[in-house]
């Protein structure tokens, strides 16, 4: 294994363990005396919401990384402590989704809980997005296939593509539910419409280093 594939083998496992514990916090619900237990899993819809967005907000992420580390030929010291600053962002994704999920119905309490799961998204946003500008500062860690220049040319709408999550910050002032929606149709959007590596046209560079 290289050292983009070792790199790649143990963020693998990070969004792993991330993706797996939220599902730890929706709990089995007491059935009530009236309407028995529909009626309390009914009641727990927060939990399900915030599960679904940051499953997406993970699940996606993940997506877009192994997209990215499989044009990575090799690795350096400053690319590895920023990969792990977006895995230290995304070990952190099930705590504040388990704080919104139990405040989402509440009043004053939600809005906090709905801009620290913004703050955490920003975070993730700026952590990746430091990765992607060290990658193509130089090109010299991607492989063959990469056309470095087109790639560097991409920063400015990768940077542009990331100021939706300081605005979530400011909606949850105004609605936790409509801040959650906003972070599942941002989550939605890089899934759909991610900025993808260029590559190079010559075929005679297109097998890789």
């Amino acid at each position: 294994m290289n050292e983009s594939g070792r790199v790649e083998a143990f963020s693998d496992g990070v969004f792993a363990i991330a993706i797996t514990l939220l599902v730890l916090d929706i709990k089995v619900p007491r059935a009530g005396e009236h309407g028995g237990l529909w009626q309390a899993l009914g009641a727990q819809w927060p939990s399900y919401a915030a599960y679904v967005v940051s499953f997406l907000v993970v699940g996606i992420m993940w997506v877009n990384h192994h997209q990215l580390f499989s044009y990575v030929a090799r690795v350096d010291r400053t690319l590895m402590f920023l990969n792990l600053l977006v895995l230290m962002v995304v070990a952190v994704v099930p705590w504040p989704t388990a704080m919104l999920a139990e405040y989402l119905r509440e009043d004053t309490a939600s809005h906090v809980a709905a801009a620290v799961y913004s703050l955490v998204m920003v975070t993730m946003a700026l952590a990746y997005q430091a990765l992607w500008w060290h990658l193509t500062r130089t090109g010299h860690l991607f492989d063959a296939r990469v056309d470095v220049t087109a790639a560097r040319a991409t920063r400015a709408r990768f940077a542009l593509g990331s100021l939706g999550y300081p605005l979530t910050v400011g909606l949850a002032f105004v609605s936790a539910p409509l801040t959650l929606a906003a972070h599942g149709l941002l989550a939605l959007y890089y899934g759909f419409n991610q900025v993808p590596v260029p590559l190079r046209k010559d075929p005679a560079t297109s097998g890789g280093s």
